[in-house]
């Protein structure tokens, strides 16, 4: 079984080009031959733990005025709207007063990538990023393993 790895953002995905030098972007990696459409629901399936921890978020950033399940959208992954979707990547995410992100799954060459890219839009976002830092390591990291986990007991 592989492990989930840290890896460089694909020079293909449609990322790319909104990331400026003061932003957020991240990747990592698994062995997974699921299809972007597929991995993005495993990945915005959160298990309990994660489910709590949104709860927690939800009702600290309701205070101050954050949207909290995304807006409406005919097409949506978790409470994501999909955004753009071929059958490589699939973008979903949104843009809020402090932030704007987007998360990226790609699939390509027997891998599954997924990226944040986040762009604070102020003092808030930078402060609501590093707070919540950690906790999006995890449930990224929970989320790849799920993917290799589910993609691998269906072959």
């Amino acid at each position: 079984m592989s492990k989930v790895i840290e890896t460089e953002l694909p020079s293909n995905s449609l990322l790319s080009d909104r990331i400026q030098q003061s932003d957020f972007i991240d990747c990592y990696a698994v062995q997974s031959n699921l299809s972007p459409r597929e991995a993005a629901e495993i990945i915005t399936d959160f298990p309990g733990w994660a489910r709590f921890l949104v709860s927690i978020r939800n009702s600290a950033v309701s205070k101050f005025g954050l949207l909290n399940d995304g807006p409406e959208a005919a097409d949506k992954v978790g409470f994501f709207p999909v955004e753009s979707e071929n059958d490589q990547e699939l973008i979903a995410g949104f843009n809020d007063k402090h932030l704007d992100f987007r998360v990226s799954v790609i699939a390509q060459d027997g891998r599954v990538f997924l990226s944040t890219w986040v762009h604070p839009h102020n003092i808030g976002g930078k402060i609501y990023l590093k707070t919540i830092l950690p906790f999006h390591v995890l449930i990224v990291r929970n989320a790849l393993a799920r993917v290799q986990s589910l993609s691998a007991s269906s072959v």
